[in-house]
Parts: C-alpha cells; structure tokens; sequence
C-alpha cells in the first residue's frame, strides 16, 4: 500500500447501537499494526462492550464527555483526556453529558487477536457488560446489530 491522505469527511462511516465510526482502514488494504477510528456517541451509548485484549490500547475524548469503565471502576472522562490502556486491562466507554462526544480510539494488531469479555456488574449497569464471560465476539455483541456501511456522514460528527 502507497501512503494516502483522506478528510474523515469522505471515508465511509458506519452506524449502529454502539454509535457511528469511522475505521481509517475501513476500504482499503487492513493496516498490517495498528488499527485506528472515531466513535461518536450519545449519552448513555457504549462504544464496545466491556472487553480485554492482549495489546495496548489508546483513547482520546476530542469532544463531549464520556464515561470510562475500567477495572470495574467508573471513572469520568472530559475533553482532551486521553486514557492509556494498558495490555489485559478489562474496559469500555459510554458516552455521557448532554450532547455527543468524540473518541479517537488506537489499538495494535501485532500478534494474534485475543481477547475476552468478562462479566461485571459496573459494565453491565451501563448496557456494555455480558452476562458470563465469553472470548467470542459473536456472543458479546449478539444483542446489536451489525453496522451499517456506510452511514451517512453528517457535520455535527466533527462540530457538534
């Protein structure tokens, strides 16, 4: 793959009940080390449901607020608050305030994808826990629906 450059604007967005995301790989070749997206969410919508994988994560609030359930804690996240996401560190996050917020999410994909969804009770008070631990994504997202690609891309994703 050649390098490229892209407004987010133009890149096909998908939509469901855990908001609206743009992967950055999404119709090209699948970045070979790192997988890079906005989520943008409304209140009370999780991004993922709670989950661990063997690689390190990163998450920064561009906009909006958000709730960071990590470790079993709940813990509020403002703009520009960036949270380093160590490996096998169980998480999620749910939008939260009044209007939409934005999550810049970056994760690796060096080495084989494992990962588990554990139960508990502080993901599952927010809709983003299962109801028994499970390492198939299958069954941890089974209660939503598959997102839509490409959703229609509106302004207020980036300005809201």
């Amino acid at each position: 793959m050649s390098w490229w450059v892209r407004s987010v604007r133009e890149m096909p967005w998908r939509a469901n009940e855990l908001g609206s995301t743009v992967d950055f790989d999404y119709d090209v070749d699948r970045f070979e080390e790192f997988g890079i997206n906005l989520t943008v969410l409304e209140p009370g919508q999780p991004m993922t449901m709670y989950h661990q994988e063997r690689y390190q994560e990163g998450f920064l609030l561009l906009r909006g607020e958000a709730l960071l359930i990590v470790d079993g804690e709940e813990v509020p996240m403002g703009q520009w608050d960036y949270f380093h996401c160590p490996p096998d560190v169980p998480h999620a996050i749910v939008g939260a305030g009044e209007g939409t917020c934005l999550v810049l999410a970056v994760g690796s994909r060096v080495g084989p994808d494992v990962i588990l969804y554990p139960r508990d009770e502080t993901a599952l008070k927010h809709s983003a826990g299962v109801d028994q631990d499970t390492p198939s994504p299958k069954v941890a997202y089974a209660k939503f629906t598959r997102p839509t690609p490409p959703a229609e891309f509106r302004e207020e994703f980036l300005t809201g």
